[in-house]
């Protein structure tokens, strides 16, 4: 009914599209590196809920609308932006408080964090609209095989970036306790968020 032959050329383009330091990519690491391993498994579980939703939308033929009206992603676009940007001035303060001694809020529940930087990505459904239909294969069920392919490249993202996450998220358990470590990963984590905001807008701008 599906055709599993055509999964390693698949698993290969995904690792292609995912290697390059995106923002999941960075918001794992981000996460991993302020708040721990803790934080970065359930950041991680957020981006592939978001994952999973966009890929539900290709199968059902939602994504063609997304496709149609380029303005739409362009404002998830701009709502991506201004949302790390707030990341990142949150993350700063808490890195101020924590070098004057005193604790600032927490910068949400990664979880939540994680599903917004996903969903708010939508480079993501462009490219289930672009790349799954290429692996069709001699699939009897076009449904079911677009399913797998999009559970497929769920699966890998969420491993690859989750062992990112956990990996920060060790190395902040490391040097959380020297004095000054937490400021100086906050700042680190600030500077992504950052970062990526303004290579969102930098992306817009040069339209």
């Amino acid at each position: 009914m599906v055709d599993v032959g055509v999964l390693p050329g698949f698993v290969a383009v995904i690792l292609l599209f995912l290697i390059p330091p995106g923002p999941d990519m960075a918001y794992m690491l981000a996460v991993g590196l302020e708040r721990g391993r803790h934080a970065a498994l359930a950041a991680i579980l957020g981006i592939g809920t978001g994952m999973s939703i966009y890929a539900t939308a290709v199968v059902i033929g939602l994504g063609r609308l997304a496709e149609s009206h380029p303005l739409l992603l362009d404002a998830v676009k701009v709502f991506g932006a201004t949302y790390l940007a707030w990341l990142a001035f949150v993350t700063f303060r808490h890195a101020r408080q924590s070098t004057s001694g005193s604790h600032g809020p927490s910068t949400g529940r990664p979880y939540a964090q994680g599903l917004l930087v996903s969903l708010t990505n939508p480079k993501l459904i462009l490219f289930f609209l672009a790349v799954l239909p290429q692996f069709m294969g001699e699939a009897e069920n076009a449904g079911m095989q677009l399913a797998m392919l999009g559970a497929v490249n769920v699966l890998a993202e969420v491993v690859l970036y989750g062992a990112i996450g956990l990996l920060a998220g060790a190395f902040h358990s490391r040097f959380i306790g020297a004095r000054g470590a937490s400021a100086v990963l906050s700042h680190i984590a600030g500077a992504v968020y950052l970062v990526l905001a303004v290579v969102v807008v930098t992306e817009l701008v040069r339209r």
